[in-house]
């Protein structure tokens, strides 16, 4: 038995002003415990850590450049929370090489396993990514922070993100609701149910959610396209140096 394992559900956006919009897609995400990649990736024939496979993870797919422990130590140490125990990332696998990940969850536990913080890693269609990181009080943990980087060019930068969490267990839920001028205008959520990390259930997952990553950004500019059909305003994107301005 092992703490990764996968997640099937939906994920749902609802856009509440100016315009309704709203829709649902079929997904699963795989949930990583950093210390067991070396042996999923000895264990698994469909699993490959940093390197091909059919289902993939790569450590630069995260992250800033260094390795991953790293990097989670710093920005932890930087928000003042102490997490010496399991990392596990909440995220979309490769599939054939290819990822996109709207939001990576990393849930990040004391020698205890009592969960003491939550990264919330946004990446945008421009390449870029950014991480908001949030102590933890309780089984079910709420966040609130402004928004600090560019993700979608409906949405502008007077904004501010509700996180609500259901943790990795027999089920994970991640919502939010997001406010613009202090009104809210977006409501976003995953909920899916455990699976276990095996040969046989990633067969069944490729052959139900075929190329899944790439309908994921297929599916974005998709629903963009909606949008602007739909006549919502557009704000530009803006160098990363500006966007927390």
């Amino acid at each position: 038995m092992t703490d990764s394992a996968l997640y099937t559900g939906l994920v749902m956006h609802r856009r509440l002003t100016p315009r309704p919009h709203r829709f649902k897609y079929r997904v699963f995400s795989m949930l990583l415990d950093l210390d067991e990649l070396p042996h999923l990736s000895r264990r698994l024939r469909l699993f490959a850590w940093n390197g091909p496979g059919v289902f993939s993870f790569y450590d630069r797919d995260h992250g800033d450049g260094r390795p991953l422990g790293t990097w989670l130590d710093s920005v932890l140490a930087e928000a003042g929370i102490t997490a010496n125990g399991p990392r596990r990332v909440l995220c979309y696998p490769r599939i054939l090489g290819y990822v996109f990940n709207p939001l990576s969850v990393w849930f990040c536990y004391d020698m205890n396993k009592a969960l003491k913080g939550i990264v919330y890693e946004i990446h945008n269609t421009f390449g870029e990514r950014h991480s908001y990181v949030l102590a933890c009080d309780g089984a079910k943990p709420r966040h609130a922070c402004d928004k600090g980087f560019y993700v979608s060019p409906f949405l502008s930068g007077d904004c501010r993100y509700h996180f609500r969490i259901q943790p990795p267990g027999e089920s994970v839920m991640v919502a939010i609701l997001e406010e613009e001028h202090g009104a809210p205008v977006l409501a976003a959520a995953f909920r899916g149910s455990r699976r276990a990390l095996e040969d046989d259930t990633l067969i069944a997952m490729l052959m139900r959610y075929p190329l899944m990553t790439l309908k994921v950004i297929v599916a974005i500019h998709f629903e963009a396209m909606r949008l602007i059909w739909k006549g919502i305003k557009r704000h530009p994107h803006l160098p990363k140096e500006l966007q927390a301005r």
